[in-house]
């Protein structure tokens, strides 16, 4: 019985993540500028890895290796971050001005 718990809770959160990340790599495509595919970037893969480890850590054969999985999140996270803030500032840096809508 928690076996089948945990395989269909394993299974929603790897799917929730599978989600996050299609609807990211969606914004890169679809948004218009460097910032707003970062903002799309930035948030939904952030989110959808943090599913797909939560999912992945419910698998994991011990509570050290589910553990270590959680331990990545924190880092990737601290990656994005810097890396979308180099990425960001070099882009103002040249000049990139951010979309802005037409009036119509």
């Amino acid at each position: 019985m928690t076996e089948t718990i945990l395989f269909w809770a394993s299974t929603a959160l790897l799917v929730a993540g599978a989600f996050f990340y299609a609807a990211g790599t969606l914004g890169l495509l679809r948004f218009p500028d460097v910032y707003c595919r970062l903002h799309a970037l930035a948030k939904a893969d952030n989110l959808g890895l943090g599913f797909v480890l939560l999912g992945l850590a419910l698998q994991a054969p011990s509570i050290a290796a589910g553990l270590k999985l959680l331990l990545i999140w924190p880092l990737a996270l601290a990656a994005s971050g810097a890396l979308s803030y180099a990425i960001a500032r070099r882009a103002d840096h040249l000049g990139v001005k951010p979309w802005r809508k037409e009036p119509s």
